[in-house]
C-alpha cells in the first residue's frame, strides 16, 4: 500500500507540472439529451433511481440504460452511481462508468465518492489522476472527496499536492474544501496548518468548528479546544463529545462529569465517553451508575460500552451485577465477540465464578490473545495452576503468541500454585523462545514465586541480575518471602532497599515488624517502630473491603463511620462479638 501510494504521488507531481493548458469546461463534454417536456424518459429514471429499495430492481434500471444507450447519458450515470453508492455495489457502480464513453466532472464526482465510501481511496485518486489525463475539469466537491480519502488513506504528500491545487484552482476560500484540509492536517498531528486554515475561513459551520476542536484534542492541547470551544456560537453534539474525550483522555474527571452535566443533549457516544472515563480513573461505581442511567434513558449502547461496564464489574467483584450486564446484551442481541467474551471471562474470574468463566470461553467461537490471557489469568487468580498452564499449552496450539501480559498470568499461577521449576522453564521460555524481553512484573512473579518457596537466596541472586533496575515491588515481593519463612538477615536488607525507593509506604515496615514479632524479637519490634515514627511515617491508607448486597455495591473502610447503616452494623457486630464470646470462651474479639 505504502509503495502504491508514493507511486501515485510521484505521478500526480508530474502531471501538475505537464499540464499547463485549461483543463475543458465540464458543460462543454456533456452529452446528455435535452430534458424537455417532451423527453419524459429520463425524468422517470431518475425518479425510479431515487426511490430504489432493492439491489435487483436497480439492476433492471441499469439493464433498461443500456438497452436503450441511456448509459451514455452522464446525469442519468451520475444518479445510477450514486444509487450503487447506497448499495454498496462497487463492482457495478465501476462497470458502468467503464461503459461511459466521455463521464464529465459530475460522473467523475460520483465516483470518487463513492470510492472514499468504500475504503479504496486509492482508486480515488487514481480516478482524480484519470481527470487531469483527460482534461476534465474539477469542482469544489471533487477536491472535498479528494482531501476525504488522503485523509483515511494517511496519504500526507498527495494532500499537500492537492492542496496546492486548490491554491491555484482559486478555491482555497471554498468552504467545502477548507473544512477537510483541516481534518487532513489534525489527523497528521500539523495542527498549526490546520489552525491556519480554520483562521482564513470567511465562514464557518458547525462542523468547522469542531473539526478544529477535534484536532485541537488530538494533539492534547485540550485547554486550547476549551477555549475554542467556548467561542463557539453553535455548539453540535460532536463538539461535545470531542471534549469530553479531551478530559477523559488527561483523566480530568472533574471537568470530564461537569462537562457531561450541562450537556443539552446526549448520545451513545457520550455516555460510552464518561463510563470509560471512570473506568480508565478507577471509578468503577461511578462508571455502572452512568450505564444504568443510561439505560434507564432509553439510549443504545454498542460492544465498546457493554465491555467497558463489565470491566468495570469485574475490578469491584460485582459478580451479581456482572450477571445482570451478560443477561442485558444476550437479551439485546449482542454477539459474543472477542470484546465482551473476553471482559465476561475476566469478569467473572476476578468476581470468584471460574466455572463461568470457563463457559463463556470455550463458548467464544474466536478467541483473541486477550481473551486467552483473561481465562490464564483467571485459573491462575484461584489456585489453578496446573490448569493454567494446560491452556497455555493450548493457546500454543492455536498458534496465538503470547505476550508480557501472558506471561505474568503463567507466571502469577505458578506462584500460587507453588510450582517453582514450571515457572523458571515458563520464564527462560519467554526470554529464549518468544523473545518477550522481561519487565519489572515479570521479575516480581519470580522472586514472589522463589520466596514464597523458600529459596530467598536464589531470589536475591535473581534481583541483582536483573537488567533493569529494581524497584519496590520486587523488594516488597523479597520481603513477603522473608516473613514467610523468617529469615531476619534478608529482611533487613529489603527494608533497606524499600526505605530509599518508598520511605513513607508504612506497609514495608509492617511487614517487618510482624517478621520480628514471630521471632519473638521484640527489641527489633520497639526499634522499627521508633525508626517509623521518627521518620513520620503512618498508615495513611485506610483497607477496605467491598461488599455486593443486591446489586449494590458498599465500601467499608476502617474507622470509616460513613455508610448510612453504621449504627446498625456495629450493632449487630457486638451481638456477634458476645455470641462469639459465650461460644468459645475467648477473651473479647473486637
Amino acid at each position: 500500500m505504502g509503495f502504491i501510494r508514493y507511486a501515485l504521488e510521484c505521478t500526480f507531481t508530474h502531471l501538475m507540472n505537464s499540464n499547463k493548458t485549461s483543463p475543458i469546461n465540464a458543460t462543454a463534454v456533456s452529452h446528455d439529451p435535452p430534458m424537455n417536456s417532451n423527453n419524459k424518459i429520463p425524468k422517470i429514471i431518475t425518479t425510479q433511481l431515487k426511490t430504489c429499495t432493492t439491489l435487483k430492481h436497480l439492476e433492471s434500471i441499469f439493464s433498461y440504460m443500456i438497452k436503450n444507450n441511456l448509459h451514455q447519458n452522464c446525469f442519468l450515470l451520475n444518479q445510477l452511481i450514486s444509487s450503487c453508492t447506497t448499495f454498496h455495489q462497487t463492482g457495478l457502480a465501476e462497470f458502468a462508468f467503464s461503459q461511459s464513453k466521455q463521464p464529465n466532472v459530475f460522473v467523475y464526482n460520483a465516483m470518487i465518492r463513492g470510492h472514499v465510501l468504500w475504503s479504496s481511496e486509492i482508486k480515488a485518486l487514481e480516478l482524480y489522476m484519470e481527470m487531469l489525463r483527460v482534461g476534465v475539469s474539477v469542482t469544489t466537491y471533487t477536491y472535498s472527496s479528494l482531501i476525504k480519502a488522503c485523509t483515511i488513506g494517511s496519504a500526507r504528500g498527495f494532500g499537500e499536492g492537492v492542496h496546492c491545487q486548490i491554491s491555484k484552482s482559486g478555491f482555497d476560500s471554498n468552504f467545502f474544501v477548507q473544512t477537510p484540509l483541516i481534518e487532513f492536517y489534525s489527523s497528521f498531528d500539523r495542527i498549526v496548518d490546520a489552525r491556519k486554515v480554520f483562521d482564513e475561513m470567511s465562514e464557518r459551520d458547525a462542523f468547522a468548528w469542531t473539526s478544529m476542536v477535534s484536532g485541537l484534542v488530538r494533539v492534547g492541547d485540550v485547554f486550547g479546544a476549551r477555549a475554542l470551544f467556548d467561542e463557539m456560537p453553535v455548539r453540535n453534539i460532536a463538539s461535545w463529545n470531542s471534549m469530553l474525550a479531551g478530559y477523559a483522555r488527561l483523566g480530568d474527571v472533574v471537568s470530564a462529569s461537569a462537562l457531561f452535566d450541562e450537556m443539552p443533549e446526549r448520545d451513545s457516544i457520550t455516555w460510552t465517553s464518561m463510563i470509560t472515563c471512570y473506568s480508565q480513573n478507577k471509578q468503577f461505581r461511578e462508571a455502572i451508575e452512568v450505564f444504568e442511567d443510561m439505560r434507564i434513558a432509553g439510549v443504545s449502547c454498542d460492544a465498546v460500552t457493554m465491555a467497558s461496564v463489565i470491566s468495570a464489574c469485574a475490578h469491584i467483584g460485582a459478580l451479581e451485577i456482572g450477571r445482570d450486564m451478560h443477561v442485558y446484551a444476550m437479551r439485546n442481541g449482542f454477539k459474543l465477540d472477542v470484546f465482551i467474551g473476553s471482559a465476561l471471562v475476566d469478569m467473572y474470574a476476578k468476581c470468584g465464578s471460574i466455572e463461568n468463566s470457563l463457559v463463556v470461553f470455550f463458548k467464544l467461537q474466536e478467541k483473541n490473545l486477550f481473551c486467552w490471557n483473561a481465562i490464564i489469568e483467571g485459573l491462575g487468580m484461584h489456585g489453578y495452576g496446573e490448569r493454567a498452564l494446560e491452556m497455555f499449552k493450548m493457546m500454543e496450539v492455536e498458534r496465538v503468541k503470547p505476550n508480557g501480559v501472558t506471561f505474568v498470568g503463567v507466571l502469577t499461577a505458578c506462584t500460587h500454585a507453588g510450582l517453582v521449576e514450571e515457572g523458571r522453564r515458563c520464564f527462560t521460555s519467554m526470554i529464549h523462545h518468544y523473545s518477550v524481553a522481561p519487565g519489572i512484573e515479570h521479575y516480581g512473579c519470580m522472586v514472589d514465586l522463589l520466596g514464597r518457596a523458600g529459596m530467598l537466596e536464589e531470589a536475591l541472586e535473581l534481583i541483582e541480575s536483573m537488567v533493569v533496575e529494581p524497584n519496590a515491588i520486587i523488594w516488597g515481593a523479597l520481603l513477603s518471602g522473608c516473613k514467610i519463612h523468617r529469615n531476619l538477615e534478608i529482611a533487613e536488607l529489603a527494608l533497606k532497599k524499600l526505605m530509599n525507593s518508598e520511605p513513607g509506604n508504612s506497609g514495608y515496615y509492617a511487614l517487618l515488624i510482624n517478621t520480628y514479632a514471630e521471632a519473638n524479637q521484640w527489641g527489633e519490634v520497639a526499634r522499627v517502630r521508633a525508626t517509623m515514627k521518627e521518620h513520620g511515617v503512618e498508615k495513611k491508607c485506610p483497607g477496605s473491603s467491598l461488599v455486593e448486597i443486591a446489586g449494590m455495591v458498599h465500601e467499608f473502610a476502617a474507622s470509616d463511620n460513613c455508610h448510612p447503616m453504621h449504627s446498625e452494623i456495629r450493632a449487630l457486630l457486638i451481638v456477634l462479638n458476645e455470641k462469639l464470646k459465650l461460644a468459645k470462651g475467648s477473651t473479647e474479639l473486637w
